[in-house]
């Protein structure tokens, strides 16, 4: 059976439950008392969908403000990248828009990226309206939705999008690629120094 594997990162401010995310994904448990991460963590989840196995290599980082110059190690070598807001705090949101940007500028250039308003089982609370996330979420190309770690709320159907995404943007770089096979005189000519540009 085949493996694949997708190297994914979460972001997002501290507080926000990205670990609890994580470990809802991973062990399928909960716990309102999880200590904050330290740099970041490390987890891993192997899913069999049809004939194929989907290994996610996850990186969980800590949202502190000490630990962000840290994230570009974790999130350059990444094939997709969650960034987690809390619903019930407009700030996080704001700062969920600097890690878009950060993304953009320093992150890998097709990298997938996903919008995930946890907490969504405080909706009493609410301080991010949904539409607007989505419509954000939208105009930047992203996958949306709406979780709850605390009651498994859309967290399957995270990892679901990020892999489907991510597999019809491969698809698409590959048709776009020349796949032609190449004689030995071509491939001679790509060894030949006469071909190099002036150094």
């Amino acid at each position: 059976m085949a493996l694949r594997e997708l190297k994914v990162c979460l972001l997002g401010d501290t507080g926000v439950g990205k670990s609890s995310i994580v470990w809802r994904f991973v062990e399928d448990s909960f716990d309102p008392n999880i200590n904050p991460t330290i740099g970041a963590s490390f987890m891993t989840k192997t899913v069999q969908y049809q004939n194929e196995l989907h290994k996610f290599l996850i990186w969980d980082t800590a949202g502190q403000e000490r630990f962000r110059a840290l994230a570009p190690m974790y999130y350059r070598g990444s094939a997709a990248a969650i960034i987690v807001y809390d619903i019930t705090k407009e700030d996080s949101f704001q700062t969920l828009k600097n890690w878009v940007k950060e993304l953009r500028q320093h992150g890998p250039p097709n990298i997938v990226v996903a919008i995930a308003g946890n907490k969504c089982d405080l909706s009493d609370a609410r301080e991010v309206p949904e539409k607007d996330a989505k419509d954000y979420a939208d105009s930047i190309h992203a996958i949306f939705v709406e979780t709850s770690a605390k009651n498994a709320i859309n967290i399957n159907e995270v990892s679901a999008s990020l892999w489907s995404t991510q597999q019809e943007d491969l698809q698409e770089k590959l048709s776009n690629w020349d796949v032609r096979p190449r004689s030995l005189a071509e491939r001679a000519a790509d060894d030949d120094p006469s071909n190099f540009p002036p150094s």
